[in-house]
């Protein structure tokens, strides 16, 4: 059974300077490496916090999707999903990530109808999603 509350821990190690690039982990994982991206005048060259923030919540959809369509005993072939944040400003001209938009599609599996319902479930139960302020939304197709 699963116990919460839970806690999961990261390191991150940094020089000075806008245009140097720096290093987390997770432990027991190899470094990633993490630059200022070019649109905020960094050099790039490393996931930026704004790419670690989508891919956290594409792959938490993953996660829980897979679990839900693997309880529910329903197979499918593949699953992707093309995630893209939208950076603007709030009405206090603060950044943030306004919008996440999500496409996502199954492709291989035999009942269309109960996986659309999975699909829909694993959208409102993503830890990660759920725990978000941004605008959500998502396209499901299923081949």
């Amino acid at each position: 059974m699963i116990q919460y509350p839970m806690k999961f821990k990261v390191d991150v190690t940094s020089p000075s300077g806008i245009q140097t690039v720096w290093k987390a982990k997770v432990p027991g994982q190899d470094d990633l490496v993490v630059a200022i991206p070019p649109e905020f005048e960094g050099p790039g060259g490393g996931f930026s916090p704004e790419d670690f923030f989508i891919l956290a919540t594409c792959n938490c959809f993953t996660a829980t999707f897979k679990v839900m369509a693997e309880k529910s005993k329903i197979a499918f072939d593949s699953l992707t999903i093309e995630g893209v944040s939208t950076v603007d400003r709030d009405e206090t001209g603060r950044p943030w990530i306004k919008k996440l938009d999500f496409n996502v599609k199954v492709i291989g599996t035999a009942d269309r109808e109960r996986m659309d319902r999975i699909l829909q479930k694993a959208s409102q139960s993503c830890i990660i999603l759920h725990s978000v302020k941004s605008e959500i939304s998502f396209q499901f197709e299923i081949a």
